[in-house]
């Protein structure tokens, strides 16, 4: 069990970076691009886990995940962003989701925290958020392909080089 905080604080951590990966790859008009007016934009995306980061991490052991200051469905709006509107958005909710998991000890994993008034182990509750995190990472990666087309950068193994990078890691 003494390896599950740092795995998991690698795991928050390599999403971030691989958001950041992507969304350093768009423009600010890619930024607030959709697909359609029922699809979300990067920047739609990265509002609304900032406010799920927010909610969730702030007071953590103390108060429910689901803030009453928080009005999620704004998270989803359409609004005027630049660049760096988005990168302070980002950054804010990575900070206070950082701050929170290092507060948090091995003998804190079993103790029970609520969202929406529902209890969770800790473990529970931080791999609740590694899963949601994830899928909207996923999503902004997606996003940010659709947008850059063929001039993407690859944030793993480019397509058709699977050999040549299994070869390189494996020594062969």
């Amino acid at each position: 069990m003494n390896s599950y905080l740092p795995s998991v604080k690698r795991e928050f951590a390599s999403l971030k970076n691989l958001g950041e990966k992507a969304i350093g790859q768009i423009d600010e008009k890619g930024l607030v691009w959709k697909y359609n007016e029922e699809s979300n934009s990067i920047a739609v995306i990265v509002q609304h886990l900032r406010g799920n980061m927010r909610s969730r991490w702030t007071d953590f052991f103390t108060t429910d995940g689901e803030k009453e200051w928080r009005f999620r469905d704004t998270e989803f709006e359409d609004k005027e962003f630049t660049s760096q509107d988005i990168f302070n958005l980002w950054e804010e909710g990575w900070q206070v989701l950082f701050d929170a998991l290092n507060s948090i000890l091995e003998k804190d994993l079993e103790s029970t925290v609520y969202i929406r008034n529902e209890p969770h182990s800790v473990i529970e509750a931080i791999n609740r958020q590694l899963a949601h995190y994830a899928s909207h990472i996923g999503q902004i990666i997606y996003i940010a392909r659709m947008i850059k087309g063929k001039a993407w950068n690859s944030l793993s193994i480019p397509k058709g080089e699977s050999n040549q990078f299994n070869q390189k890691k494996m020594g062969k």
